[in-house]
């Protein structure tokens, strides 16, 4: 009997700690990398900022290729087939 209590007392306290720390949130620092995804009726944007500035953005239209607005010195953006951010591209595996 005192090991079935023991074993019960044991478990219940493993679901309060699982629980406590799921209430925790990760903190953010405004200079970490951003990602905001948009939705719109013809395609998905998704705008990179580093620092707060606006990298580029990705357009993925619902038809066509995927490509890049990257913003120029004069406010302006010009359309690329390819990304400028240097980002790790690793390959953990692949069969």
């Amino acid at each position: 009997m005192k090991k079935i209590v023991l074993l019960l007392t044991l478990l219940c306290s493993f679901s309060i700690v699982s629980t406590a720390s799921a209430d925790v949130l990760p903190e953010f620092n405004d200079d970490d990398p951003a990602v905001t995804i948009r939705q719109g009726d013809q395609a998905t944007y998704y705008e990179y900022r580093v620092n707060g500035q606006l990298i580029e953005i990705k357009v993925k239209p619902t038809i066509g290729k995927t490509y890049y607005l990257i913003p120029t010195d004069d406010g302006e953006f010009y359309r690329s087939e390819d990304s400028n951010l240097m980002l790790p591209k690793w390959i953990l595996f692949s069969w």
